[in-house]
């Protein structure tokens, strides 16, 4: 049984609460999320995640989990990280 998008959207929207996320889908398949963190001034944008590999929470989990340790790597610079191809 698929996820609505509807459906993943929220629960990533959520999952990065108190900070401002939107996330959109292109009509070929692929997220793209963009993170704002007021507190802090971090703007993150992630983009080419391919909704087909989404298909279950534990992939759902994982992705939440992947963006988390991207946002929190010392490699980013200016405050802005663009990740364009997630599996």
């Amino acid at each position: 049984m698929a996820i609505s998008t509807l459906e993943l959207r929220h629960i990533i929207e959520s999952a990065f609460l108190p900070m401002r996320s939107r996330c959109s889908a292109s009509t070929d398949g692929q997220l793209t999320i963009d993170i704002v963190d007021p507190a802090t001034g971090l703007n993150v944008t992630f983009g080419g995640i391919s909704m087909a590999t989404l298909g279950s929470s534990r992939a759902i989990s994982d992705l939440i989990a992947q963006l988390r340790a991207q946002m929190a790597s010392p490699a980013r610079t200016g405050g802005v990280l663009t990740q364009r191809a997630m599996a």
